[in-house]
């Protein structure tokens, strides 16, 4: 989870769909609209008394910032910064030009004398490749050298995943779906072909990994066509087993959920792992065109991602 520093990061607005307003539009107690989606309903669907929708103020980014603290530092082996300690919020400058993929809870009791409000137990970041290059680049090109592979493919349109947690009461198959639908009406309105991003294995002891590593490298790396290595600099190669000493039934039990649900969608992955000791965490490149998903998730999903359309 390595952070490339951006080019005048957040100061300037983005365009359309964007309306970043530097460090205040974060500020505590201020609550403007920050993202402006145009014909895109925010709402992108529901199931019981879940909702998965995209954040549209400074409010609601703020609570997927809570929750990712929650989750990567308090429940995992994250090490905070002074400002996340004080703050108690994962941030740093690509939230001010990601957008943000939001599952609510509503089935909550109200405090004394607050109305119930949605509880945020899920999270996304998302990050189009039109809004990377205005400001740098993606934060996967702090682990991996991806430009080979951007330049290699021109003409399609990229989408990065970043930054999904899932508080742990809420870790099922309803809430993954959801979160996935969400995805899946944001790549289709917005025309993704391709997506990728960094995933992540808790741990940064690579012998540790060795099993589901291995399996990464000799049962899933991308083709040619969609490689990229980790950067020189912080390469950790996977190849730890040899293939006919890993045993894929186990190594995918070891594969963290997150991991697992890629494989199933139809995503490969790059060459080389990285570690990342802030995290506590050991990343892989994961890489999905969408032309490479398997046809029943689509079918399931719907065509125009109505299965569950809110």
């Amino acid at each position: 989870m390595n952070l490339s520093p951006l080019n005048e990061a957040a100061d300037r607005p983005v365009g359309p769909g964007m309306r970043p307003q530097g460090l205040t539009q974060f500020i505590p107690g201020k609550d403007r609209v920050v993202r402006d989606y145009g014909n895109l309903d925010p709402v992108l669907g529901r199931i019981g008394s879940l909702e998965v929708r995209l954040a549209t103020t400074a409010r609601e980014i703020r609570r997927a910032q809570r929750l990712r603290f929650k989750v990567f530092y308090e429940e995992m082996s994250a090490s905070p910064g002074g400002a996340a300690l004080i703050s108690r919020r994962d941030v740093d400058a690509y939230d001010f030009i990601c957008d943000h993929l939001l599952v609510l809870d509503h089935d909550v009791k109200p405090k004394a004398f607050r109305p119930a409000k949605p509880k945020v137990i899920g999270t996304y970041r998302l990050l189009r490749q039109d809004v990377a290059t205005r400001y740098g680049g993606f934060y996967t090109r702090g682990e991996y050298d991806i430009a080979p592979l951007l330049k290699a493919h021109p003409s399609l349109r990229f989408l990065e995943l970043g930054r999904s947690c899932v508080l742990e009461a809420y870790r099922t198959r309803r809430t993954v779906e959801l979160l996935w639908h969400g995805i899946w009406a944001y790549v289709l309105h917005h025309k993704i072909d391709v997506m990728l991003g960094c995933a992540s294995l808790e741990g940064t002891e690579p012998r540790d990994l060795a099993l589901p590593l291995s399996f990464l490298h000799h049962y899933a790396a991308a083709p040619a066509e969609w490689q990229a290595r980790a950067l020189p600099e912080r390469f950790t190669a996977m190849d730890i087993l040899p293939k006919d000493a890993v045993d894929p039934k186990a190594a995918l039990h070891a594969l963290p959920p997150l991991i697992k649900g890629y494989l199933r969608l139809g995503a490969t992955f790059g060459t080389g792992a990285v570690i990342d000791r802030q995290f506590g965490t050991t990343d892989v490149l994961v890489v999905l065109p969408v032309a490479a998903i398997n046809p029943r998730y689509i079918d399931h999903f719907g065509p125009t991602a109505n299965r569950h359309a809110a």
